[in-house]
């Protein structure tokens, strides 16, 4: 870009959505002078983008897009309008002549993929995905710092043999120390519910413990969130940089006993709150055994509908 003299009226504009792979080079002083990073929409910009994408189709009059924002933290302006595309092919296999609230609200196609209806379950896999998934439901419902219990199925999609859908009930940029834990406790739940109910346990709860296990280690290794041992202290430096979307290899600087505190902090925080997961189960074990025999039955089941059985409420 050099060669271009002070007062020639031209203005050079890029974008994106890589910024970590970009050479240093390019942004040195005097190559591009002002950068401005959008961060993914909030929920007044999700409403915006909805509202977009509705202009181009056939929208029944009095569709409220608000809710579909709430729905949808996290997502971007391209999961958005594939939201309203999948809006679209409802309304047509539902023969409706505009797309309705109904054709709307069903997001789980896009945010979790489509359902798997060709794998079948063995009646046994299927009592288990139901028990794990429900562990998930009312531990993280009593955990004070997790998101707001959504959904609950024991329908197939992408690799899940189910799924609990836990929301945001607002945009948050931060996270607290408290939240990480409920998050754990959260997770494990499955896995708990597995050992209280069949004393056994499934390669089910593979994922969970793995994005348990990588949110203590963050805890410890990233935000100084560990125990006196570690202290607020960062360990771990990244060497590379990242290419083609794999990360760089992290560079450690700190000791071998320092490893194994950070291994022992990892091992306790999970253990603590599988147990703690464990313990939540064991005084709830019968509102999960009723639950388990409506979610068999329907295989998905609201939040509305978990709440009438667990906390007695009456459905709205």
């Amino acid at each position: 870009m050099d060669g271009f003299e002070q007062d020639t009226n031209v203005i050079v504009m890029a974008a994106t959505n890589r910024p970590d792979v970009l050479d240093r080079a390019l942004l040195r002083p005097g190559r591009f002078d002002r950068r401005i990073f959008l961060d993914k929409p909030d929920l007044e910009a999700r409403k915006k983008i909805l509202e977009v994408h509705g202009v181009r189709k056939k929208m029944a009059k009095g569709v409220d897009y608000t809710p579909i924002a709430k729905k949808t933290v996290g997502l971007a302006g391209a999961d958005l309008e594939n939201i309203m595309n999948e809006a679209a092919i409802f309304a047509a296999k539902r023969k409706h002549k505009t797309i309705m609230q109904e054709d709307m609200d069903d997001v789980e196609k896009v945010a979790l993929g489509p359902e798997k209806k060709s794998r079948k379950l063995t009646e046994k896999e299927k009592k288990i995905t139901a028990y794990h998934e429900l562990g998930h439901a009312i531990v993280g419902h009593l955990c004070p710092e997790s998101d707001a219990l959504h959904k609950i199925s024991i329908v197939s999609r992408g690799s899940a043999l189910g799924v609990t859908w836990f929301l945001p009930s607002e945009d948050q940029y931060t996270t607290s120390k408290t939240k990480f834990l409920d998050e754990i406790c959260g997770l494990l739940g499955g896995r708990a519910a597995e050992k209280l109910i069949f004393d056994e346990m499934t390669t089910g709860a593979s994922n969970d413990i793995e994005r348990a296990s990588q949110i203590a280690r963050s805890m410890a290794m990233r935000f100084g969130m560990g125990d006196d041992k570690l202290g607020p202290v960062a360990y771990g430096e990244k060497e590379g940089t990242m290419f083609l979307g794999v990360d760089p290899t992290m560079a450690r600087n700190y000791s071998e006993e320092t490893a194994r505190t950070i291994d022992d902090f990892v091992r306790k925080t999970v253990e603590e709150q599988y147990q703690r997961a464990l313990g939540i189960l064991k005084k709830h074990r019968e509102k999960l055994e009723e639950l388990v025999v409506i979610l068999l039955k329907q295989e998905t089941m609201s939040v509305e509908e978990f709440k009438v059985v667990f906390e007695g409420k009456t459905a709205a």
